[in-house]
C-alpha cells in the first residue's frame, strides 16, 4: 500500500470535517430541511461547489495515474485553506453554528463514515472494494455538501426517534399538571412581544412560565416544558410559530392550549405558505384546538388578514377597533406611548416605554387575555408601566459616541418593518440612519414589500445603508424614484461594513435603526 495515498486520504478527511462547519451552519439555519439547504446551495454556493468538484476530479485523476505527490500537495493546500476559511467563517458569522446534540451527532457520523472508508481501504487497498472506498472518501471529503446530505440522511431516523421520545416525555409532564392553564400565542408578527407582555402581566397574580426567546417550534416548546414547568406552575404561555400548514396543529397536539391569542395574519413566510389564506388557516389551527377545550381565543380585528375573514369565525373574541377590548387616545413619541385601555367596560389610562403603534396592539392583546383570566386593572396598569422592550424588537439602547440604537433585528414582517421606520422618523431632532437588508421569505411578494420599505425609508431617514448588493435591489429601485440625496445612500456586503460607515457619523445627535438582521444564509 502507498502511504502517500493513505496520508492524502487522512488529510482530505480532516479538511472535509473542517469544511462541514459552514455546511452544517447553513443546514441548521435552514431548520435542517434539505430543500431549504439546497436553496442556499443554489443561491450562494455554486462557485465553491464548482471549485470543489474540479478539485475532486483533479485529485482523483492524479491518484488513478499514480501521481501521488501532486495529489498529496493539493490535499495539504486544500485542507489548510479550509481550516483558514473555517476560522474566518466562525468569526464573521452573524449567527454562528450552535453545537447542539444534533450537530454533534452529525459530526460524529461524518467522522465514522470517513473513518470506515479509510479503514476498509487500508485493509483492501489493491481490491475493487478498496478503490471504491478511496473514491467515496475523496468525494465526501472534497465535495462536502454531499457529505452533509449523507450524514443528515443517515441520522434522520435517529433524530425522529429522539424527537418522539422528548415529545412523549413533555406530554406526560403536561398531563401530570391537572390544574395547569396553557395559553397559545401565534400570529404573523407580534407573537413574541405579546407573549412576554402577557407573561409579565399574569405574573402579578399567577406563577407563570413562558417559552423563552423565539422557542416557537415543536421541539422548542418541548424543551421549555421539560426544563421549566414545575409543580407550582399555574400558567404556561406558549408561543407557536409556523412556516407550513399544520405546524400550529402539531404544537397544539403537544401543549393542548386552553386559551389562545392570534396577533395577526399577513404576508409572512409566503415562500412556503404560498398564500395569505394558508397563513390564516394555519394560525387559526390554534382557535380550533382551543375550541375543543371550551376556552377563549382572542384575535386581532385590526389585522387585515383576520378582518377580511372575520365573518367565517364566530368562535373567537375579537380585540381592536370598535370592540369591547380596544385602545383609544393613543399618543406615541420617541419616549414611549400613552393610551386609554378599554377592557370590556373597564377603562383606564396606561403608559409604557415601548415604542410604536404596534406595541399598543401587543399590550392590548395581552391585557385583554389577563382581564379574562381575572387579573385586576391596577395590576395590569402597573405591569404595563414596568414593561421593557423585547430583545431585538424596537429595543432602544445607548450606542457609541452618545448616539442611540433602535434594535429591531428580529423584525421580519412587512407591516412591522414599516412601523419601525416610522418610529425612527419620530426622532425629529436627530440624524436618522437605517441599516437593513430588507425582507425575506415572502415569495412573489418579496420585491414589492422591499420596494415599499425603500420608499418608506426615504420619508423618515436621513441616511440609508443597505446590506446585500443583490438583495437590496428592490429598495434601491424605490429610492431611485424619489429625490432622496444619493450621497446618503450606501450599499454594503455585510453588517460589519454598514457599521463602519455609520460609526464615524455617530454622535449625541444621531440614531440608527438596525432593521431585520438576517442570518448568513440570506445575505448576498
Amino acid at each position: 500500500m502507498s502511504y502517500v495515498v493513505f496520508a492524502t486520504l487522512l488529510i482530505l478527511a480532516a479538511g472535509g470535517i473542517f469544511s462541514l462547519y459552514r455546511q452544517l451552519q447553513m443546514l441548521q439555519q435552514n431548520s435542517y430541511f434539505p430543500s431549504r439547504y439546497f436553496g442556499w446551495l443554489k443561491q450562494s454556493y455554486t462557485i465553491e461547489l464548482a471549485i470543489t468538484a474540479v478539485l475532486y476530479c483533479a485529485i482523483s485523476f492524479c491518484l488513478m495515474n499514480r501521481a501521488e505527490i501532486p495529489a498529496l500537495i493539493m490535499a495539504v493546500i486544500l485542507s489548510a485553506v479550509r481550516l483558514y476559511l473555517n476560522i474566518k467563517t466562525h468569526k464573521a458569522s452573524i449567527k454562528k453554528l450552535v453545537f447542539t446534540a444534533r450537530i454533534k451527532r452529525l459530526y460524529i457520523t461524518a467522522v465514522l463514515l470517513l473513518g470506515i472508508l479509510i479503514f476498509v481501504y487500508f485493509l483492501n487497498y489493491y481490491s475493487v472494494a478498496g478503490n471504491i472506498c478511496r473514491t467515496f472518501c475523496l468525494l465526501l471529503s472534497i465535495v462536502t455538501p454531499v457529505m452533509t446530505i449523507l450524514v443528515w440522511a443517515v441520522t434522520y431516523p435517529i433524530e425522529k426517534l429522539v424527537s418522539r421520545w422528548y415529545i412523549n416525555d413533555a406530554k406526560k409532564i403536561l398531563a401530570a399538571h391537572k390544574n395547569l392553564t396553557v395559553i397559545g400565542v401565534t400570529g404573523s408578527y407580534g407573537k413574541t412581544t405579546t407573549k412576554f407582555i402577557l407573561n409579565r402581566i399574569l405574573s402579578e397574580k399567577f406563577n407563570t412560565v413562558c417559552t423563552p426567546q423565539s422557542f416557537n417550534t415543536p421541539m422548542g416548546v418541548v424543551r421549555t416544558v421539560r426544563g421549566h414547568i414545575k409543580p407550582q406552575t399555574q400558567i404556561f404561555v406558549c408561543e407557536m410559530g409556523a412556516k407550513n400548514v399544520g405546524d400550529i396543529k402539531e404544537i397544539c397536539d403537544i401543549a393542548h392550549p386552553d386559551y389562545g391569542i392570534i396577533t395577526s395574519v399577513g404576508e409572512q413566510h409566503l415562500d412556503t405558505f404560498k398564500s395569505v389564506r394558508n397563513v390564516y388557516k394555519t394560525k387559526f389551527e390554534l382557535a380550533d384546538a382551543v375550541r375543543q377545550k371550551g376556552g377563549v381565543t382572542l384575535a386581532n380585528i385590526d389585522s387585515e388578514g383576520i378582518a377580511a375573514r372575520a365573518d367565517s369565525r364566530q368562535d373567537v373574541v375579537y380585540f381592536g377597533t370598535d370592540t369591547k377590548y380596544s385602545a383609544k387616545n393613543i399618543f406615541c413619541s420617541d419616549e414611549g406611548t400613552v393610551f386609554d385601555l378599554c377592557l370590556d367596560g373597564d377603562t383606564f389610562t396606561v403608559s409604557t416605554k415601548l415604542l410604536g403603534f404596534h406595541s399598543v396592539t401587543d399590550i392590548l392583546a395581552a391585557a385583554a387575555m389577563a382581564h379574562i383570566l381575572g387579573v385586576g386593572s391596577d395590576d395590569i396598569k402597573f405591569a404595563i408601566s414596568t414593561l421593557k422592550p423585547t430583545e431585538h424588537r424596537l429595543e432602544l439602547k445607548p450606542h457609541i459616541n452618545g448616539s442611540l440604537l433602535i434594535d429591531d433585528a428580529y423584525n421580519s414582517n412587512p407591516e412591522g418593518c414599516l412601523e419601525a421606520v416610522r418610529v425612527l422618523g419620530s426622532f425629529k431632532n436627530r440624524k436618522r440612519v437605517i441599516v437593513t437588508p430588507g425582507l425575506i421569505e415572502l415569495g412573489e411578494r418579496e420585491y414589492d414589500c422591499n420596494y415599499a420599505l425603500g420608499l418608506e425609508a426615504t420619508k423618515h431617514c436621513d441616511v440609508i445603508i443597505l446590506v446585500g448588493k443583490n438583495r437590496s435591489k428592490p429598495m434601491r429601485d424605490a429610492i431611485e424614484t424619489t429625490d432622496f440625496n444619493r450621497d446618503n445612500v450606501y450599499v454594503v456586503s455585510s453588517f460589519k461594513e454598514a457599521m463602519e460607515i455609520y460609526n464615524p457619523m455617530a454622535n449625541a445627535g444621531s440614531v440608527v435603526l438596525l432593521e431585520n438582521d438576517l442570518p448568513d444564509n440570506y445575505l448576498d
